[in-house]
């Protein structure tokens, strides 16, 4: 038999020998590269606007080094190859991040990954800040990416004393940002993730803002809300007109669905197993505590039945805020109930108490379901579900529950409906989305009016979610840690991550006016740059 296989061997490396060289070219010369050029761009005077992208944020903080690897200062590296100008940057004092007031932290340091866990895991980092709330850096900049700058922040006088990111840099006590980067008096510019901010906040906190649609005063708006479209577009508008009011070309980034990040598909809707000895023992009680409740939910709205597995995962009980308070439905219904004080009883409460429990059951459970797949957990809820909330048992201690009582009707997803805070409930999702559609269109129409380059900033966020993205030797996808795509805060990009953002910005300047950095190979090299940084660098 082997002398089979040798023989079939050698009658194909005789074939292969027998072709013309013209046939088979086993090291071909690569084919040479177009010579770079700038197409009807000049790059000498470069100024990025925008948020914490644009600053280079990421792990939770703003540090030198992310910094130095933001997707505005890597992407002015490429454009120094076609006489490009220096890029300069309010740098941090440290790569701890975070601020301090005095000796007092004000804003925590940036995230490491853990590994002495069985997976490793976001931790903050054990170190104190070295940045001055109240610094004030002079000279001129480039880069005006400020970490939480909404839209309509743009053109506040005097932004800076609300925002330290632009305290620390603005030429003035009266500046705006949008004055200080146009008085740079640019020759190309950027300008991206303004939107983000303006629905982010919401998404976060849970969807616990308001949707200001129709409101067109900013003044008025919570920390939280989402913003009114036309307050979008007078600011967007503005900033784009300022920017190009003396011939400047640029590039704008439209908004994706933040709801795609990882901050908001981390943490599953199905986190309960019945292997947690916290929790599995208890599930045969739980069930028949919900089991009274159920049959109301029946009655009223069947989608409300909680019920817990004994052998699968099961979801976690939310507040809805969507739902109907049937809270008078459920206090009637028990208190009309003539088994309802030998249910109480166990769990040692005498029958006058039955009142009391049908108060309480009505007032918690009134706008309560089990989380659904089209519910969004917040990245925060993790260290939450499952513990007791302290605040609740101190209600219920104070209405005339024992201790031990008010402690097993205060557990977080469980006993007790995780808070608005912690869920985005489809219909929160729906009115982050459409505000989203509404920035987008504004800003595809102003860079069709402009003729800027346009990043789809959303549809790259889209494919990295579901088929990932291709770049060079890496694969991005937007899975915490291991995604590459996303830092280890669930909602800014990795240092890797933004290389990747400023090769969509030259992809999309090439199509715009006719440079070739792409095809002339000048980009940036992903594997250059990290997707964490060590605990050890400060």
């Amino acid at each position: 038999m082997k002398n089979i296989k040798y023989l079939l061997l050698s009658a194909i490396l005789v074939g292969f020998t027998a072709c013309s060289e013209d046939d088979y070219d086993y090291n071909p010369a690569p084919e040479p590269l177009p010579e770079l050029t700038a197409g009807s761009v000049d790059f000498s005077n470069y100024v990025a606007v925008g948020a914490s992208f644009s600053a280079g944020f990421t792990d939770g903080a703003l540090f030198i080094k992310g910094q130095e690897n933001s997707f505005p200062n890597i992407l002015n590296n490429q454009f120094a190859t076609v006489g490009g100008g220096s890029f300069t940057q309010p740098l941090m004092k440290d790569n701890i991040g975070g601020f301090v007031m005095g000796s007092t932290v004000v804003q925590s340091p940036r995230y490491y990954v853990d590994l002495s866990g069985p997976s490793p895991s976001p931790k903050l980092l054990d170190a104190t800040p070295t940045t001055q709330l109240t610094e004030r850096l002079t000279g001129s900049f480039n880069n005006y990416g400020i970490p939480g700058l909404k839209s309509f922040h743009l053109g506040i006088q005097g932004y800076g004393a609300a925002n330290p990111y632009f305290g620390r840099m603005a030429s003035s006590a009266t500046a705006t940002v949008i004055g200080d980067a146009a008085a740079k008096n640019p020759t190309f510019f950027t300008l991206s993730e303004i939107g983000g901010n303006d629905v982010l906040a919401y998404a976060t906190s849970g969807g616990t803002g308001v949707n200001q649609l129709g409101n067109i005063d900013p003044r008025t708006y919570g920390s939280n809300d989402i913003t009114d479209p036309n307050v979008f577009a007078a600011s967007f508008k503005g900033a784009v007109a300022e920017l190009t009011k003396n011939g400047a070309k640029g590039a704008v980034a439209n908004v994706p669905y933040i709801t795609n990040l990882a901050h908001f598909t981390t943490v599953p809707y199905k986190p309960l197993s019945p292997a947690n000895p916290a929790f599995g023992p208890q599930i045969p009680l739980l069930n028949n505590i919900f089991g009274a409740l159920n049959q109301i939910f029946a009655q009223v709205d069947p989608s409300r039945k909680i019920v817990f597995s004994e052998t699968a995962a099961s979801a976690v009980v939310i507040y809805d805020e969507s739902l109907t308070n049937i809270a008078p439905v459920i206090e009637g219904a028990l208190n009309a109930s003539p088994t309802f004080p030998a249910f109480i009883a166990q769990f040692g409460l005498p029958a006058q108490a039955a009142p009391l429990v049908a108060n309480l059951l009505a007032t918690t459970y009134g706008q309560a379901r089990q989380a659904t797949a089209n519910d969004l957990l917040v990245l925060p809820s993790m260290n939450t579900i499952g513990t007791v909330n302290m605040a609740s048992v101190q209600t219920l201690m104070a209405k005339g529950l024992p201790q031990a009582l008010a402690g097993q009707f205060s557990v977080e997803g469980v006993t007790l409906p995780l808070a608005d805070k912690w869920v985005l409930i489809p219909t929160e999702q729906a009115e982050i989305k459409t505000a989203t559609d509404a920035y987008n269109q504004i800003i595809a129409a102003v860079a069709a009016e402009k003729n800027l380059a346009l990043v789809d900033f959303k549809s790259i966020l889209e494919k990295a979610t579901t088929e990932g993205i291709h770049d060079g030797d890496f694969i991005f996808r937007t899975n915490l840690v291991s995604g590459g795509l996303i830092s280890l805060d669930g909602v800014h990009l990795t240092s890797r991550g933004y290389a990747l953002m400023a090769n969509e910005f030259l992809k999309a300047i090439d199509a715009q006016y006719g440079s070739n950095f792409i095809a002339a190979g000048v980009k940036a090299n992903a594997g250059d740059y990290p997707t964490n940084y060590s605990k050890d660098l400060r």
